[in-house]
């Protein structure tokens, strides 16, 4: 059997999943990511333990395939986006740990360019808003805090470079490579002329010796060394998109207008775009999809990040206790018929798109006597379908068409979310089949760069849906989503 590896360095763990040619999971490993919060509005990662982790997904799941006797072809990798890490290539050495994209350090900085009239101008190049959650402005704060002073060889990296460099060598021979999605996420990329843009590095002050080397999202990003990773020595590192990027591609949304949802840490609405839009529509933002580099064009996507999903549903489980595990939330969800008047506003790092309000915190509002346990918890999987309400509705203000959208990550197991969001969106919601579209897209876009996977088309042709969920009476779902709104202007 022919396999492809994804590699998924995920916000809250590390996935390597063995893919055969029908894009079936035959084989997955998983580490949980320690997460750290020195202060409020700081969260923080360890890169080493990041590297330390991938490396131990993928030795399990090559073991598994040398055991079994299957030929491994190509590794794709896949990533939490915005989140930055300060290293010295020369020594290896990290400065301190890794700004994850849900750090607000750089928000004063992002209100000193808006203030200064900037705001436009860096929505005109690089499609993104002036908010802390992109990448430039973690690495302004990393090197006004001097982060990269002591070091003869400094970089400033998102994961994926971080991960390409560890496992082509690192200090020895590391390929310092990144590619088009995840360039876009940092505010430092023009989209029209797809590289790193003098101006914006001039302004936030990043000098482009210290970023990696943008390369097509298909193509060659070195082999994993023997000396890191014996059982995969020499295997193609063929394939490198963001993770919300890789589920766009993952569900096979390849046409102009196809929309997906994926409920993970965060819920993220794209939108492929084609060709990327004549204008920037009101609270979305524009961002490269993917490079297809020989084998096609570039193409854009339109976007909505909401910052908090399913880490609202840990903070209910680890913190308040309500849940021994995730999977219990829509059980108690549902066995209360209605929230009875409480809202949940999950705004823990702000609120992201089309709000894009910084200083918002997270609420439970129209709390009485008589609500519990299972009315909050009917609130926050509401939530999970209402904040991805706002973002489809941002879509058609702006004259996008919506046909269908496609749902992957983790909350979108619960049938009630589904239903609730095809309602309150009038879209039909397609549940994938497979959930784990993020580390399916890196996977397939590996395949299609080493020719195991011949087209798009051919592409297309493996993805199915579980289930289809059509709008019902949207009343009810109308109602929710208003009070909903009105609770999200006192968060």
């Amino acid at each position: 059997m022919k396999l492809t590896l994804a590699l998924d360095a995920g916000t809250t763990g590390v996935r390597a999943i063995a893919f055969d040619e029908a894009v079936q999971v035959q084989f997955e490993s998983y580490r949980e990511l320690t997460q750290h919060f020195p202060a409020p509005g700081e969260v923080e990662h360890d890169a080493l333990e990041i590297a330390h982790l991938a490396v131990e997904v993928l030795g399990e799941v090559a073991r598994w395939a040398r055991a079994e006797g299957h030929a491994v072809e190509a590794l794709g990798i896949t990533n939490q986006r915005e989140t930055v890490v300060c290293f010295d290539r020369a020594s290896g050495r990290v400065a301190g740990r890794a700004l994850v994209w849900q750090d607000r350090r750089g928000a004063n900085f992002c209100d000193e360019l808006r203030l200064a009239g900037h705001e436009d101008r860096v929505r005109e190049v690089t499609g993104l808003v002036l908010d802390a959650y992109f990448s430039g402005s973690k690495m302004h704060w990393l090197l006004n805090h001097g982060a990269a002073d002591a070091f003869t060889s400094p970089a400033l990296a998102t994961i994926e470079t971080w991960l390409i460099w560890w496992l082509t060598g690192g200090v020895e021979d590391g390929e310092f490579a990144t590619e088009a999605s995840n360039a876009s996420r940092t505010l430092l990329f023009d989209l029209d002329a797809l590289t790193w843009s003098k101006e914006m590095g001039e302004l936030f002050g990043v000098d482009a010796a210290l970023l990696a080397e943008v390369r097509p999202s298909a193509g060659s990003f070195g082999e994993v060394s023997a000396r890191v990773l014996p059982e995969l020595g020499g295997l193609p590192i063929s394939g490198a998109l963001g993770d919300q990027q890789a589920a766009l591609f993952g569900q096979a949304c390849f046409a102009p207008g196809v929309v997906k949802a994926t409920y993970g840490t965060g819920a993220f609405v794209l939108a492929n775009a084609g060709a990327r839009p004549s204008a920037a529509l009101a609270g979305l933002l524009t961002t490269i999809a993917w490079d297809l580099g020989p084998l096609g064009s570039v193409t854009y996507a339109l976007e909505g990040s909401a910052f908090v999903a399913g880490a609202a549903v840990q903070w209910l489980r680890d913190e308040l206790s309500f849940i021994a595990h995730s999977s219990e939330l829509e059980a108690l969800a549902l066995s209360v018929p209605d929230s009875a008047g409480v809202n949940f506003v999950p705004a823990f790092t702000g609120l992201g798109s089309p709000f894009w309000h910084p200083e918002a915190r997270g609420a439970i509002t129209g709390l009485t006597r008589g609500a519990g346990r299972a009315h909050v918890a009917r609130a926050l999987v509401e939530a999970l379908a209402y904040q991805v309400r706002a973002i489809t509705d941002a879509f058609r203000d702006g004259g996008v068409t919506l046909r269908e959208l496609r749902a992957d990550g983790g909350a979108a197991a619960m049938n009630h979310v589904l239903q609730l969001q095809a309602s309150a969106s009038r879209l039909p919601v397609l549940r994938s089949a497979s959930l784990e579209a993020t580390a399916r897209g890196a996977a397939t876009l590996a395949g299609l760069s080493t020719g195991l996977y011949p087209s798009l088309d051919a592409l297309e042709g493996l993805w199915h849906c579980d289930r289809r969920f059509e709008p019902e009476d949207p009343l009810f779902a109308d109602a929710g989503y208003d009070a909903w709104r009105r609770a999200c202007l006192v968060a």
